[in-house]
């Protein structure tokens, strides 16, 4: 009887082990297929605080949760069931949207590029403030529907990553991306958009430390969205000139990316190395595709006039 029940605890134990392995696993997965998509979650992490700034504060935080509620609805209710059945039915589909994504990736770093050579500042431009329930639920609504495609970019990337697992775990990692980037991007942008008025606080008090503290915050808040438009500008040419890089291999159109290799190859080896001419090189070839797509559109009908979208 005894022995019996050692080994009841031996088969626990291992089915116990068993069970943090594959959560390890899981989130080894979820935290390698979220960083693929670095570029978007940047780009959405800056865009997001335009939907709010100029409206009344205590609002700021209502809106900013109805928004990810919304997010988080587009990620598991819309754009996930439609992946995973692609991905496991038609992968050859999934690599074309995936691309297709890149191609809008480079699309849209390349406009915010030739915007910020005009000095042309209206990609932050943010609608007249206007109060009211239908104003705030137009507001709502507008960044939900931006942050579908913002979504879609990001879920489609980061199940390229994991593509090889088996369905279930695919399934199970997807749903951690979700819920993770969405809390990532949504607490972060919470952060932001309260920083203004923290600081206002701060700087109101007597002390002068604080004083000191709330002013800078107060003055770091649109050095703050402007670093994140640069840094997001630039992941989005790398991730998106990658995107079509191995893309075009796998289709098999394997020369650009073989010079890719080629190039690493110079370099002997060395991690950085290899990494920074990878990314460099996707980076250009980013930048080439979406300036190329930028002058396509822009002579299109609806190209003449100033119809991208408010997160550009």
């Amino acid at each position: 009887m005894a022995g019996g029940l050692v080994g009841l605890f031996d088969d626990v134990a291992a089915l116990a082990k068993l069970a943090a392995a594959s959560i390890d696993d899981v989130g080894a997965a979820a935290a390698r297929a979220s960083m693929k998509a670095a570029g978007v979650v940047v780009d959405d992490t800056a865009v997001t605080p335009t939907y709010v700034h100029g409206l009344a504060a205590d609002r700021e935080l209502p809106i900013i949760k109805k928004i990810a509620t919304g997010s988080i609805r587009n990620k598991l209710l819309f754009i996930l069931p439609v992946a995973l059945v692609l991905s496991e039915w038609a992968p050859t589909i999934v690599e074309i949207i995936l691309m297709c994504g890149g191609t809008f990736l480079c699309y849209e770093g390349g406009h915010k590029i030739l915007h910020a050579l005009k000095g042309d500042n209206h990609d932050h431009d943010v609608p007249a403030a206007a109060l009211g329930p239908d104003a705030e639920e137009a507001t709502i609504k507008g960044a939900v529907r931006t942050d579908f495609i913002l979504s879609a970019e990001i879920m489609v990337i980061s199940l390229k990553e994991v593509i090889d697992e088996g369905f279930l775990q695919r399934g199970i990692i997807m749903v951690v991306v979700a819920v993770f980037i969405t809390v990532l991007v949504y607490g972060l942008v919470a952060v932001i958009v309260k920083m203004d008025d923290v600081g206002l606080a701060m700087a109101q008090r007597d002390e002068p430390a604080s004083q000191k503290i709330g002013r800078a915050l107060v003055a770091g808040m649109p050095k703050l969205l402007t670093g994140l438009t640069i840094v997001g500008t630039a992941a989005m040419l790398w991730v998106g000139g990658h995107i079509l890089l191995v893309g075009t291999d796998e289709l098999g159109w394997g020369w650009p990316y073989g010079i890719v290799h080629d190039a690493e190859e110079t370099v002997h080896g060395s991690g950085i190395l290899v990494w920074l001419v990878n990314t460099g090189i996707s980076a250009v070839v980013g930048l080439a595709v979406g300036l190329m797509v930028v002058t396509v559109v822009a002579k299109l009908p609806f190209g003449s006039k100033d119809t991208h979208e408010a997160h550009a």
